[in-house]
């Protein structure tokens, strides 16, 4: 699939640059889940855990600290080259790292976790969130659960460019089935490369018809990137606009788990 092959190829060009920020972070001793993550997921202690879109593989290490093991997946080469070198440089031996488009992962990977993890920035680089989630359903075992940090399909529906004026304005489509295209990637924790061409769709929820049971889906009026303007929240790693307290919601998190039969 030619998006998908073109998103391979932007972010291979800011992989090295997110393994420098990150290897950074962790050196000055901040690199930690944002507060809304480590609220809701919880104790993850003795679980076995994949990280889907694991990109440099830096979550994937802060959630080792905790797991059992933690396998973390990304579709780039260099994520998965410079998470490896991450993980060795901070002495972590619990974590693993494939290779993978995550519309394939299940052709070469067959184990069953306790927890699927995926966050921050993730839902919508994927042409086919019913594949995704069929995915998600193979990769749990009977007493697992899937946990989803992510944007909010209707912020992500706004003009981004007026929101710090407090106007609200339709530039993408809810609904719409065609990905956006950019000519440029990066900008949080890189510098903005041009001259690639990378495609984002709108994500919805495809997890029930997969088999899954959803257990909450919770709405925040904060997101963890500043889109323009945006302040610090008093929640580490969120941002937040001060006139957005009741607004509308800028990010989402849910948990869905197995859905059995009686």
């Amino acid at each position: 699939m030619k998006e998908i092959e073109a998103n391979k190829n932007a972010w291979s060009k800011i992989s090295e640059d997110h393994y420098q920020h990150f290897k950074e972070t962790f050196a000055e001793g901040i690199g930690e889940l944002n507060s809304h993550i480590k609220e809701e997921l919880g104790d993850i202690s003795g679980n076995k855990i994949i990280h889907l879109q694991c990109n440099t593989g830096a979550d994937t290490i802060i959630l080792s600290k905790t797991a059992k093991n933690v396998t973390g997946v990304d579709l780039v080469p260099e994520n998965i080259y410079f998470a490896k070198k991450l993980a060795a440089e901070l002495g972590i031996e619990n974590v693993d790292f494939i290779e993978s488009d995550i519309m394939k992962l299940t052709e070469i990977h067959n184990e069953k976790y306790d927890v699927v993890f995926t966050s921050e920035g993730v839902l919508g680089w994927l042409p086919d969130l019913d594949i995704w989630a069929r995915t998600i359903r193979k990769l749990l075992n009977e007493t697992g659960y899937l946990y989803v940090f992510d944007s909010h399909p209707f912020f992500l529906s706004l003009d981004e460019s007026k929101l710090d004026k407090e106007t609200y304005e339709i530039k993408y489509p809810y609904f719409g089935k065609c990905p956006d295209e950019d000519d440029s990637i990066g900008g949080y924790a890189s510098e903005v490369k041009h001259g690639v061409k990378s495609y984002f769709w709108m994500h919805t929820n495809s997890l029930i018809k997969a088999g899954m049971h959803i257990e909450f889906f919770n709405e925040f009026t904060d997101n963890y990137y500043d889109s323009g303007n945006m302040q610090p929240s008093e929640k580490n790693g969120l941002y937040r606009y001060i006139y957005n307290t009741d607004k509308y919601p800028m990010s989402f998190s849910l948990k869905a788990s197995v859905y059995h039969v009686k």
